[in-house]
């Protein structure tokens, strides 16, 4: 399975910026996975920012919610992530994440596998 992730970059503090990643492998049913983003600020320790379960239930870390949208396409294998009202403290390295199990919760560990990651850097 890989996951390739795009979208980050440099915005300014109340800017936006919409996160794609594309999922492939040979038998990789999309649909069936959940998925997740997490983000990982240097010195941090790597934390979700929203999943989706296979069936659409959606989960938001505190500070983004309001302000970040999680959505997925099962027909383009594709996960998005909207980010409006971007803050300085949202600046990290945002990585796409698949859990076999359909997981859509907190825990890093219970993810399979993992995107490369792009950088999200948003200026004050």
């Amino acid at each position: 399975v890989q996951l390739q992730a795009s979208g980050g970059g440099l915005v300014q503090a109340g800017g936006s910026l919409r996160l794609s990643c594309v999922a492939s492998g040979r038998t990789f049913t999309f649909s069936s996975y959940g998925m997740g983003w997490f983000r990982q600020a240097p010195g941090k320790e790597r934390e979700l920012v929203a999943a989706i379960s296979a069936n659409g239930r959606l989960n938001y870390e505190e500070s983004v919610k309001g302000r970040f949208t999680i959505s997925r396409d099962n027909a383009k294998n594709t996960l998005y992530l909207q980010m409006n009202n971007l803050k300085s403290r949202d600046t990290a390295v945002y990585y796409c994440t698949a859990s076999s199990g359909s997981y859509y919760g907190f825990s890093p560990f219970s993810y399979d596998y993992w995107g490369q990651g792009t950088l999200v850097t948003v200026s004050s």
